[in-house]
């Protein structure tokens, strides 16, 4: 037996290995809380859902113009083939349509590694060949990104550089966490890290802050660490905020003096909160109308807060809804109205219990990664637009302040993701995936991705090639020391665009003359320069791959952001127009033609249980991350088939809403609303808001005309940007129905792969 080091993204881990089988691992020696998702390992690396030779999709093979993607049997085909065919795709649609009709996609997620790491390769690739249209933001909070410059001028305040937990736990008196902070979210990380530390920051913060749960489900804080509970129907956080705002002015308790010298437009934004633009006071009263919650309890809440110090923070999921711009522009608001931004322990911060790490002390730990050169083409679209770009060509549509025209795509080249996942209005993604004419995947597993193309190239996972992991907001960087051989006849993907750039006459250009493994070494140099910066002193790369991981020293400072700018607001002015906090911003007004105000207001968000539309559809449906998997990945393992019952999620309804619905816990129940349904099995909870149903993503989609057969809530939820400067997902506004089902589930059929024939036997 030997063992190795490796690193995914919930975390590090050592492998124990015989015969080239990896037969356990165990947690990384510094990890005081390591995940039990790594424990899948051993059983996923020989899932009979991988991926282990190249397949072409008979009907493309027989010129059927993709309207089979999905449904269609495969034919393997040998590495030589199927990458002449790939790259002859390529050329002939560059040559015949140009660069911008090739789409390259890539979500990140498929390794924790910084030299394997998709995303960066397809870029990488696609821009050798002079250009593609690329993607920009994210899922996660792709809203934000595009919003936050424009009112703090900068992007960290959405997870890079929080105020750390330790000045939190030290200074702070009241903590409203808006989405509360959920643990399983901590399990995840990307780039892989060393340390889970959500129980030391919950448990810290808990002890010593008063932390409210401000969201419509109880279980965001775990009860055990003595949180309050303030439930809020979903998408209406904006006017909770408007109203503990409008307390704070009516009562002359906000702070004047930060609001003159630290912020533009207040002005505006008051005229809006005590009615004076509008004729509409945005009183605790009017807010209890929108949020159901008690307006009593609201001005409680609201005259509790000036004179302690107040963090006020929120989940990535608030700004992952119609407006959800709104919210984020709301707590910076309140945060200013309280005069806290800057101080150690107060102010705002976005991103707490998203992500492991978030909060954690500012290591900057030094990273390199392949350079993807630049993209010519100079076109992206937002990250949840692909529908609307491969189903509108030649229409315009508008983001962040900018008109642009959707290009014809021909060729959608798709690896380190699984959009089929991430996206929205999987039937309507679906539809999108079987309009061009060649879509190509690089993959680990036969994800619905996979099902849905053209050319499916076998990819390693990260424990089958060397690697270096680790993330900006960890101490330790660490070796990823291959376990055993890839599995079949994957290839890294490294491996798989050099071979098609070499066959497009870009080869040299790609791979600048270097193996990946000597890119992982290369790589090291790259760290240890930035290390020895610092006056560190790095190992060599043999006495770092030995070791497995290096660790950086404790930074001595607790970070707080934006002290810079509160100590001196003309020395550290923030790149706005203002140099300031925009309260109240025309700049973006402007950039919407008025559809988005030009300072924090409540904006309808059509699907919610106030809109007219809920007397139809009458419950809320929110989509959490899932506890026992990233994202969709290890969907198939044992760890996360024991969250479910009958091989579905299960779904979270308060007692009284099944009741009335004639469910009981364990039923099987089918959820459907006028884009799709979907299955799954009942759990009633308490802690859920009356009106409002939880069901986690990640179950593997399973189309059966417009229903799932699974559990993927992506089928039901509306495939539409948060507004047009913004453009970020959306799926947290969506409205639903629940009934019993009574009959026999649908057999699943993505739980074994797709029909495979070899060259000649094929039908």
């Amino acid at each position: 037996m030997s063992r190795r080091r490796s690193v995914s993204h919930w975390g590090a881990f050592s492998a124990t290995v015989a015969d080239g089988r990896l037969i356990s691992v165990a947690p990384f020696e510094h990890d005081p809380r390591p995940s039990p998702l790594n424990d899948a390992w051993p059983e996923m690396l020989a899932s009979p859902m991988r991926v282990e030779r190249p397949a072409i999709r008979r009907g493309w093979l027989n010129g059927d113009g993709g309207r089979a993607r999905g449904d269609d049997d495969f034919v393997l085909v040998p590495w030589d083939e199927a990458l002449d065919r790939a790259a002859a795709e390529i050329g002939r649609i560059r040559e015949q349509h140009g660069n911008q009709a090739l789409f390259a996609g890539s979500y990140g997620w498929s390794s924790a590694g910084r030299i394997h790491h998709a995303r960066t390769l397809i870029r990488r690739f696609y821009n050798t060949l002079g250009g593609f249209t690329d993607q920009t933001t994210n899922y996660s909070y792709g809203a934000a990104m595009a919003f936050l410059p424009r009112v703090v001028g900068v992007k960290n305040a959405v997870g890079a550089s929080l105020t750390s937990f330790a000045t939190i736990r030290d200074h702070c008196d009241v903590m409203l966490a808006f989405g509360g902070i959920p643990a399983k979210n901590w399990e995840v990380n990307s780039g892989g890290f060393g340390q889970h530390r959500y129980e030391s920051f919950l448990a810290g913060v808990a002890g010593s802050t008063r932390v409210v749960n401000i969201g419509p489900f109880r279980g965001d804080i775990e009860e055990r660490f003595g949180c309050e509970w303030l439930p809020v129907r979903p998408n209406t956080d904006t006017a909770l905020l408007l109203a503990l705002m409008h307390v704070l002015v009516t009562d002359g308790l906000h702070d004047r003096a930060f609001l003159a010298r630290y912020c533009s437009g207040a002005d505006d934004l008051i005229a809006y909160i005590d009615g004076s633009s509008d004729g509409e006071p945005k009183s605790p009263a009017w807010a209890s109308r929108i949020t159901g919650v008690a307006a009593e309890a609201i001005v409680a809440l609201a005259r509790g807060l000036p004179g302690k110090r107040v963090l006020v923070a929120a989940n990535w999921s608030l700004q992952r809804a119609r407006h959800g711009e709104q919210p984020y522009w709301a707590i910076i608001a309140l945060a200013a109205m309280l005069g806290q931004i800057g101080l150690p322990g107060g102010g705002f911060g976005f991103g707490y219990g998203s992500s492991n790490g978030m909060g954690n002390p500012r290591y900057d730990t030094p990273l390199f990664g392949l350079p993807t050169g630049s993209n010519v083409t100079g076109f992206s679209i937002p990250c949840a637009r692909v529908s609307d770009l491969l189903l509108n060509a030649g229409q315009t549509f508008r983001f962040d302040g900018d008109t642009h025209v959707y290009p014809k795509i021909e060729l959608v080249h798709w690896a380190g993701g699984n959009p089929f996942h991430h996206h929205q209005d999987l039937n309507r993604l679906r539809e999108a995936f079987r309009s061009p004419q060649t879509v190509i995947v690089n993959e680990c597993y036969w994800t619905a991705t996979a099902r849905h193309a053209d050319i499916v190239f076998p990819a390693t996972t990260a424990l089958e090639r060397d690697d270096i992991g680790g993330a900006s907001r960890d101490p330790f960087i660490l070796a990823m020391q291959q376990v055993v051989p890839p599995v079949g006849e994957a290839r890294d993907d490294y491996d798989i665009f050099a071979a098609l750039a070499g066959r497009l006459d870009v080869g040299e250009a790609f791979t600048e003359g270097r193996t990946s493994s000597e890119w992982v070494r290369q790589a090291w140099e790259q760290i240890g320069a930035r290390l020895s910066e610092r006056g560190l002193e790095p190992p060599s790369f043999e006495d770092f791959w030995q070791a497995g991981y290096f660790q950086l020293p404790e930074p001595r400072d607790n970070y707080v952001m934006f002290a810079d700018f509160r100590d001196d607001p003309e020395t550290h002015r923030l790149p706005t127009p203002s140099g300031r906090i925009e309260l109240a911003s025309a700049g973006i007004a402007a950039m919407t033609d008025g559809a988005q105000p030009g300072h924090p207001a409540w904006l309808d968000p059509e699907e919610w249980l106030g809109a007219d539309l809920a007397r139809t559809w009458p419950l809320h449906l929110l989509t959490p991350q899932p506890a026992r998997r990233l994202h969709g990945q290890m969907d198939w393992s044992a760890h996360s088939r024991a969250g479910k019952v009958r091989d579905r999620e299960i779904m979270q309804i308060h007692p009284e809403d099944a009741a009335a619905r004639g469910i009981a816990e364990g039923d099987a129940v089918r959820l459907y609303n006028g884009r799709g349904a979907c299955f799954a099995v009942a759990g009633l909870d308490e802690g859920v808001m009356r009106g409002v149903v939880l069901l986690p993503t990640g179950a593997t989609y399973d189309p059966d005309g417009t229903s799932d057969r699974n559990s993927n809530p992506n089928v039901l939820t509306r495939d539409i940007g948060t507004s047009e400067l913004g453009q970020g997902c959306a799926a947290q506004s969506c409205l639903v129905e629940v009934e019993r089902f009574d009959g026999e589930l649908p057999a699943l059929r993505v739980n074994r792969p797709p029909v495979q024939h070899e060259r000649g036997t094929a039908g």
